[in-house]
């Protein structure tokens, strides 16, 4: 059973629609914006711990944002929530530019759409200025667990230990929805502080499994710390060609295959590079550019060092807006899926999360 908060009347997709217009005097604007970075400094937030995916793509954009601004970027972690303080602090933070933030567009869009009362923010204002990638996730365990075979875990009949950092964030998201879909009988334990922690928390026996994107789950199992069952997506991590894709690894009937579907292309929201909302058009167009050139920059030398997933990158052409809108799959599909999937009740997995309880004195749970 998976607790949420989610009216079952309606599935909602989040997708950007697209279509920015900006009016700017070329010359002198431009130069009064870049006037007003001269000597300021930009904090960049990343709503998890160091380590992380996010962390280590923001350490990365960083150097070459503050070079293309002209004034410097440093990197600030405010772990929490899954991620949701950080936002609620950007939400209602100045919109002067100097504050800008690195965040997973899929925890963010079912926090709100679930409801989560730790998410106070309408994800359709914050400013948008790119988004860096969408990489699928992959699901990870243990260098030493026996398990090396989704259809071995689908047979275990374990009770699986899923590291979580919030209900709604990346790690929960993807562990509720795998252990829905695959009938597995789980416990999603939350208060860790960001991929990191969780995938240290597995190595350690402490945590089965977690589920993380494709860049972290291969940090993870080139340092021999984890070991990847299966990407959750239609097509093989780039990382991972030897690895299969959920849909090849597991034998599933229309509605499992519609949970894991949804699961993918919710995910294709990916890393967005967000702003406080109501950012003045010409500080708005100066930054965009600016972002711009930083995630399609060519550099020179060999060592140069661009975000992996960089070719996903999405570059805001018009003024972007984001809107929830029921997608013809989910209204053919609401009463059978998303009801099914979200009602308190639903005995083909029993997937609880802990809410804001310490993952020390986590106690499993059955229905």
């Amino acid at each position: 059973m998976v607790q949420a908060m989610i009216t079952p009347r309606r599935v909602v997709v989040l997708s950007l629609a697209v279509c920015w217009t900006v009016s700017v005097s070329p010359g002198q604007a431009q130069e009064a914006e870049k006037a007003f970075y001269a000597g300021k400094t930009v904090r960049m937030i990343v709503g998890s711990g160091t380590g992380g995916g996010y962390d280590i793509f923001s350490r990365l954009i960083a150097p070459y944002l503050a070079k293309t601004l002209g004034t410097t970027v440093i990197v600030e972690n405010q772990p929490g929530a899954g991620g949701l303080i950080a936002l609620n602090r950007l939400y209602v933070a100045p919109p002067d530019g100097l504050q800008i933030s690195l965040s997973n567009g899929t925890s963010a869009a079912f926090a709100q759409l679930t409801g989560d009362q730790a998410a106070r923010f309408d994800l359709a204002k914050f400013t948008y200025l790119a988004t860096v990638g969408a990489p699928p996730g992959l699901w990870l365990v243990g260098p030493d667990s026996p398990i090396r075979e989704v259809e071995q875990a689908i047979n275990a009949r374990m009770k699986w230990r899923w590291a979580s950092s919030g209900a709604t964030s990346g790690l929960g998201i993807g562990a509720a929805f795998t252990c829905e879909a695959l009938k597995l009988d789980c416990h999603v334990v939350q208060g860790y502080k960001g991929s990191a922690d969780a995938g240290l928390a597995v190595t350690r026996g402490e945590m089965d499994a977690l589920y993380v994107p494709e860049s972290s789950a291969n940090n993870f199992v080139k340092a021999k710390q984890n070991w990847a069952l299966a990407t959750i997506s239609r097509t093989k991590s780039r990382f991972f060609p030897d690895r299969p894709t959920i849909f090849e690894a597991a034998k599933m009937d229309s509605d499992q295959t519609w949970v894991m579907d949804f699961l993918a292309n919710v995910e294709k929201l990916g890393r967005i590079l967000i702003a406080p909302p109501a950012m003045p058009p010409a500080r708005l167009a100066f930054l965009q550019e600016a972002v711009k050139q930083t995630l399609t920059i060519r550099s020179s030398s060999p060592t140069a060092r661009r975000p992996s997933g960089s070719s996903n990158i999405s570059i805001p052409s018009a003024r972007t807006r984001m809107q929830l809108r029921p997608s013809p799959a989910s209204r053919l599909n609401r009463k059978r899926a998303c009801g099914k999937f979200w009602r308190a009740g639903n005995n083909a997995a029993r997937v609880w999360i802990d809410r804001g309880a310490p993952r020390e004195k986590a106690i499993a749970r059955s229905s």
